[in-house]
């Protein structure tokens, strides 16, 4: 099959329809339930495009280059791998860069289509500029960003009113609690006796919180001016979880202002909450449950019971499968159809499908120059 002519640029309904896919998106948000589905599906080929991109109110004249030059990957790799449907998932795939020009621009891209399948997304977080295309869509940059990102609880506290929000990546809404907003109960304009003192103020919304929090335990940032901030960490009992403090009175803030200034704060607590991974890895090596190099991992996190994985954000491991699945041969030749582009994000889903969790380090954090540390439960 020779590399196909630029193929005309539709709508990507009518193509599934025509494909034959029944299940299409465009732009969707990052969400645990979107990754799910995602790493549930087997479908080959299934392309995935990965891009980082220059934040702005439209992808730049560099963000275009290098997404159009991931889609001609893409078409030169489906013609040598002699895909009959290429066609059809080329054309998806141009009408969701088209669509993507066309909207804001975070620090990434990620478009994914498949026979059944198809969405794009913009991420937080930069990516290693690649085309993909193997059985499964590469969904390692997606887990990073639910990990940079982790739904959270934001407080908005004065010393006469709160407000409490969920948030998801750059989404922040309203929480469902019927109890909130709260504001201090005063008596009259010029506050008399009987107004409601500060402190019991702070705790009846202390008690809310804690509801909240039961109902959806995620971490929380409080946002505060002092003294408020600290006057409410010393007498709140739901505090357990605090990811960190966003200083000042935020409650007009807009979503866009909010959501910058708690992304530092919720990169802290991820750094802190990578430390804590690592100190687990030292506890359970001391026990022997840990595997420190992917081949053995790939092996247990398959057959024994994984428990946490520690992997480096970007170390890759092209490989074949030898005939029982179970055995990893590295490849330099990525392009082959037989070759799985990165172990290490069939390896994470394998973890993530078994009930174990994620840990994303920075380069250099494990020891010995490993780049990986496999956990397991005891049995």
């Amino acid at each position: 099959m020779t590399p196909s002519a630029p193929h005309r640029i539709g709508d990507t309904s009518a193509v599934a329809t025509a494909f034959g896919i029944t299940d299409t998106d465009h732009l969707v948000p990052v969400t645990t339930d979107m990754v799910t589905v995602l790493q549930s599906m087997r479908s080959d080929p299934s392309i995935s495009i990965l891009a980082s991109t220059q934040p702005g109110p439209r992808p730049g004249g560099k963000d275009i280059a290098t997404l159009r030059s991931l889609a001609s990957q893409a078409r030169q790799r489906l013609a040598v791998e002699g895909c009959t449907d290429a066609v059809a998932l080329l054309d998806a795939l141009s009408a969701m860069i088209t669509e993507a020009l066309g909207q804001p621009a975070d620090r990434a891209i990620a478009l994914f289509v498949n026979r059944a399948y198809s969405c794009w997304a913009t991420l937080p977080v930069p990516v290693i500029d690649r085309c993909v295309i193997d059985p499964t869509f590469a969904t390692r940059d997606l887990v990073r960003t639910l990990h940079h990102t982790p739904r959270h609880t934001v407080l908005l506290l004065s010393t006469d009113q709160a407000r409490l929000l969920h948030g998801h990546g750059a989404t922040l809404t309203p929480s469902p609690a019927s109890a909130f907003p709260i504001h201090r109960r005063v008596a009259g304009k010029n506050r008399g006796p009987t107004a409601e003192r500060p402190d019991d103020f702070l705790r009846r919304v202390d008690r809310a919180l804690g509801a909240a929090l039961k109902l959806n335990p995620t971490p929380l940032v409080l946002a505060a001016a002092e003294p408020t901030a600290s006057t409410f960490h010393n007498l709140s009992r739901n505090t357990a979880r605090l990811a960190g403090t966003v200083k000042g009175n935020h409650l007009t803030t807009p979503t866009e202002g909010l959501v910058d200034l708690i992304r530092p704060v919720l990169r802290d607590y991820l750094t802190s909450r990578g430390h804590e991974a690592l100190v687990h890895v030292e506890r359970r090596a001391r026990t022997g449950r840990v595997l420190r190099d992917i081949d053995s991992a790939w092996l247990a996190a398959r057959w024994e019971r994984p428990e946490m994985l520690a992997v480096e954000e970007h170390y890759y491991y092209p490989a074949r499968l030898d005939d029982t699945g179970d055995t990893l041969i590295p490849a330099t030749d990525v392009d082959h159809p037989d070759v799985i582009d990165d172990a290490v994000d069939e390896l994470i889903e394998t973890v993530l499908s078994r009930g174990g969790w994620i840990a994303l380090v920075a380069p250099g954090e494990l020891p010995d120059n490993t780049h990986l540390a496999l956990t397991l439960r005891s049995h």
